[in-house]
């Protein structure tokens, strides 16, 4: 009788499980601004309340719009970090293009040369086409975009409605998030609440322990990374430092765009093995430290979820459900981490694992 007791619960939990990857699945354009909005929510519902508790005279709106207003500054804040290293480095790849594509053309004519290798790179056309294309007088430059917004009008109108439609999303699950929350937990059977309730928390716990010590080494690398740069010369250390210790919080993909950012900026710069050398030692020593200190000090020691399991989880949850997957990566993460500590914890005190058991 137990055993068909827990089949027919595993049986339910496996349909429920499987509508929702349907779900998310079939819905998963649909969903992206509410998901955006519901991971953004559950990150700043914290600071709501710690924000009414300090101010009990605001009305709790008023907190909603003041925590939802400093949370989108500075979203596009890190985004304008883009505009200078934009706007200073594309002047100057146009003027040091010509330069750089002779020392090329140099390089790997002496280069085959060596091996016998008759053949000479011709980067006049080259120069030509990439200068012709660089250059900020160019009134065709719109026509491509033109073209793309004509052919693309509805994924246009689509991001256009998305970042309408997040802020509103936003302010109205923050504005409502314990009712939500209230509403969701009437659907779990009673006798399942105390399990329920100790297990949500320990993912809440784990999830904001994660969050926290993340937004501790992003700090920290982005002082570090802009002092670094600084002591090299760079003259556009701080935007790139500060962009490049940020976006770390994406694996692997906000390091390497910083790392070119900085590369492409040290060549344009300094025009020899400076730039480098420089890339290579404050980037070498930011993975380290961030490897070997930080990441393990302020985030895996103390929650445990490894930062393989966050790329995987990236990955495989990106590729089933899209950009929606990658949004619920990282909560999926924490809730999978607990149900496995969990079930190692039964399985372990199981008659079956302690052989007494015929």
């Amino acid at each position: 009788m137990l055993t068909n007791t827990a089949a027919k619960r595993l049986t339910l939990w496996l349909g429920v499980a499987m509508v929702v990857a349907l779900l998310l699945w079939v819905l998963g354009p649909v969903l992206v601004p509410f998901a955006v909005a519901a991971v953004l929510a559950y990150a700043l519902h914290p600071a709501v309340l710690r924000l009414h508790q300090g101010a009990p005279w605001l009305p709790h709106v008023a907190c909603v719009i003041l925590v939802e207003m400093l949370a989108l500054l500075a979203v596009l804040g890190v985004l304008l970090l883009l505009v200078p290293i934009l706007t200073r480095e594309v002047p100057l790849l146009q003027q040091q293009l010509p330069f750089m594509l002779d020392r090329l053309a140099l390089f790997f004519n002496t280069l085959l040369s060596k091996y016998g290798w008759q053949l000479t790179l011709d980067v006049a056309t080259l120069k030509a086409q990439l200068l012709t294309y660089l250059s900020a007088n160019r009134g065709d430059w719109m026509d491509p975009l033109v073209a793309s917004l004509k052919l693309g009008g509805s994924f246009a109108l689509a991001a256009l409605g998305n970042l309408i439609l997040i802020p509103v999303v936003l302010f109205y699950l923050l504005k409502d998030w314990d009712r939500w929350v209230l509403h969701l937990v009437q659907w779990v059977p009673l006798h399942w609440r105390p399990a329920y309730d100790s297990f949500m928390q320990e993912c809440d716990d784990v999830l904001g322990q994660y969050l926290r010590g993340q937004i501790l080494v992003m700090f920290a690398l982005s002082i570090f990374y802009a002092i670094g740069l600084t002591l090299f010369g760079l003259d556009l250390a701080l935007p790139i430092g500060v962009f490049t210790g940020l976006a770390v919080c994406v694996p692997y993909l906000g390091f390497g765009v910083g790392l070119m950012l900085a590369l492409l900026a040290g060549l344009l710069q300094f025009a020899s093995l400076k730039a480098i050398v420089m890339v290579a030692v404050v980037f070498g020593a930011g993975q380290l430290i961030e490897s070997f200190w930080l990441t393990p000090k302020w985030v895996g020691e103390r929650i445990g979820l490894h930062p393989l399991a966050v790329i995987f989880a990236l990955l495989a949850l990106g590729q089933l459900f899209g950009f929606v997957g990658v949004l619920v990566a990282l909560p999926a993460s924490a809730v999978i981490l607990v149900a496995l500590r969990r079930m190692r914890d039964q399985y372990m005190s199981s008659k079956l694992y302690q052989g007494l058991e015929a």
